[in-house]
């Protein structure tokens, strides 16, 4: 007998999750409360629309609602279903456990938990089947969760493609301060001093910078909410970034005056944390981090041609590590910058020159 899944909120992760569990054998009823929000998702495959007079107990309740109300929305569907086992997608955990718990909510059949996956945009029309596929899903349960209701919610972001690891609230808030909250905040304030920059500058911008930015378009209303619900953990992680600019800006007040003492070591041991901390970023699927060697190839704007270099790729028997795409300023060009192993790096370079393809120096 397959799981039945209600999924709570219709917007980019609820779709998803609907679709993803869908395929994997899941039966899913969704509800939301906008009734042309749940009906785009039940035409995008996330499952059926949940009949609101129906006594049809689901055995998983996932609340996809909003960072402010998830907390409510558990406790009411904790009360609804007596038998289920409900969960929340939440990004900030700490909040919505107390809030449960204020709330009367049944802490034994609640498990937090928190895909860490998404996209700038937002909404059901967004929502991919393969949003999880390889990304962290935290299982957070409390003191009193049930293993029964631990080990559903593990299978559930199990089937849908994620690696699982289990952390408890705090730890949980602490960890997604520093490598979500933090990167958002930062990547909003850099492309936020983009305002008031002429346009002959602007222009100048190349892949460094639209790498920096790149999640500065995500949804304000949204991560008001989540930045909110998790300030202590920010604010500490803000104050430390702080110190930390503080000393390079002091150190440039040197340079700026003509002193370069102690200044110099200040920006070079700055710059070589940055090289430490990008090294303790996990390589793909998940694993330890591998050094990869970047070859830059100069693709003609016409459809098709980035398709023609990947394929080209594959058939020389290369793999793909990584992309980027930079698209030269003003010229009918790009360059992609395809990471591969070291060992593949003379290999690809003779298949690339036999193909006739130019290799950006």
């Amino acid at each position: 007998m397959s799981v039945h899944a209600r999924i709570v909120g219709t917007g980019l992760i609820g779709t998803s999750l609907g679709i993803a569990l869908t395929r994997a054998g899941f039966r899913v009823t969704l509800t939301d409360p906008s009734p042309t929000a749940a009906r785009l998702a039940r035409d995008l495959a996330a499952g059926e629309i949940a009949d609101a007079g129906a006594a049809d107990a689901p055995d998983l309740v996932v609340v996809a609602a909003p960072p402010d109300v998830a907390a409510q929305v558990v406790v009411d569907e904790l009360a609804r279903w007596p038998e289920a086992v409900v969960t929340d997608v939440a990004s900030v955990k700490g909040a919505v456990v107390d809030a449960v718990r204020e709330g009367g909510g049944d802490l034994t059949r609640y498990v937090g938990s928190h895909p860490m996956a998404g996209r700038e945009r937002s909404g059901a029309g967004a929502a991919r089947g393969d949003l999880f596929d390889g990304r962290a899903w935290v299982v957070v349960p409390t003191t009193r969760s049930r293993p029964d209701a631990v080990d559903l919610v593990r299978q559930a972001a199990i089937a849908v493609g994620a690696a699982v690891s289990v952390m408890d609230a705090a730890e949980h808030d602490a960890a997604v301060a520093v490598v979500s909250h933090m990167p958002q905040l930062a990547a909003s304030l850099v492309a936020g001093r983009l305002r008031d920059v002429s346009d002959p500058a602007v222009a100048l911008a190349g892949q460094g910078l639209r790498d920096v930015t790149r999640i500065a378009a995500s949804d304000p209303r949204l991560w008001t909410q989540i930045l909110a619900g998790n300030a202590a953990a920010v604010r500490d992680v803000l104050t430390a970034l702080r110190t930390d600019l503080d000393e390079v800006i002091g150190a440039l007040d040197q340079l700026t005056v003509g002193d370069s003492r102690g200044a110099l070591e200040v920006v070079n041991r700055t710059v070589g944390h940055g090289n430490v901390g990008v090294a303790r970023i996990p390589g793909k699927h998940g694993a330890a981090p591998t050094a990869y060697e970047t070859v830059v190839v100069v693709v003609p704007d016409t459809p098709g041609a980035l398709g023609r270099l990947l394929t080209d790729m594959g058939e020389a028997g290369v793999n793909l590590e990584d992309l980027h795409l930079e698209h030269g300023l003003g010229q009918p060009f790009g360059l992609a910058e395809v990471a591969v192993v070291p060992g593949a790096v003379e290999r690809l370079l003779g298949a690339l020159d036999d193909r006739g393809w130019r290799v950006h120096d």
